[in-house]
C-alpha cells in the first residue's frame, strides 16, 4: 500500500507540475521605432527669388518655375514646394493654398492652423498640421503679400496610417517648419 501512494503521489506531483506553466498569449502587433539624427540645417539659395535653410540629410532638385523637391529618401518623404510671384492674384493664391489643405479633410482627424508672422524679413503666412490618417501631414504657404508666394507639402510614398509614420511625419514636419520659418526673399 506504502508503494501505491507513492506512485500516487508521485504522479499526482508530476501532474500539477505539468499544468502550471503560463499561458501562451500572442505578440500583440506593433509598430517598429524608428529613431533618426539630430537635424543639422544648411542654407539653400540659388537664382530663385528666395532662399531658406533645410536639412543636411535631404536631397534637393530644382523644378521648372523656381519650385522643389526635397526628399526623404530613409523615410519615404518628399517636401513639394511651389514658387509663384504675385500679380494682383493675392486672394486667388491664398484661396488656392486653403483649397489644397481643407481637401484632406475627409481623411483628416483635425487640422491645426499655426500663423506665421515676420515682419523684419517680411514673411507671413499659415502652417497646416493635418493629423490622422491624410495623404499629407503637413503642408503651409508663406509670402511677402505683394511680390512673392511659396507653398510647400508633405507626401510619404506608403499608405497613410498616421501612427506608423508618425515618427517621421513628426521629423520631417519640424524640418518644413524650419524651412518656413527661415525663408528670406532676394
Amino acid at each position: 500500500m506504502f508503494k501505491k501512494i507513492i506512485t500516487f503521489s508521485t504522479i499526482l506531483l508530476l501532474l500539477l507540475s505539468i499544468s502550471c506553466k503560463d499561458d501562451v498569449i500572442p505578440k500583440p502587433s506593433s509598430y517598429l521605432r524608428l529613431d533618426y539624427p539630430e537635424a543639422k540645417y544648411v542654407n539653400f539659395a540659388n537664382e530663385c527669388p528666395f532662399a531658406f535653410e533645410m536639412n543636411s540629410e535631404a536631397v534637393i532638385k530644382g523644378e521648372k518655375n523656381c519650385g522643389f523637391t526635397i526628399t526623404y529618401p530613409k523615410m519615404k518623404a518628399t517636401i513639394y514646394l511651389t514658387y509663384k510671384p504675385v500679380n494682383n492674384n493675392i486672394a486667388k493664391l491664398l484661396k488656392d493654398a486653403q483649397k489644397l489643405t481643407y481637401e484632406h479633410v475627409i481623411k483628416a482627424d483635425d487640422i491645426l492652423e499655426q500663423p506665421y508672422l515676420n515682419p523684419q524679413k517680411k514673411v507671413y503666412g499659415m502652417f497646416y498640421q493635418v493629423d490622422g490618417n491624410a495623404a499629407t501631414n503637413s503642408q503651409f504657404y508663406a509670402t511677402d503679400s505683394t511680390k512673392h508666394f511659396v507653398t510647400g507639402s508633405v507626401y510619404f510614398y506608403a499608405k497613410p496610417n498616421f501612427d506608423s509614420i508618425m515618427p517621421a511625419a513628426s521629423y520631417v514636419k519640424n524640418d518644413m517648419q524650419r524651412l518656413m520659418e527661415t525663408l528670406k526673399w532676394k
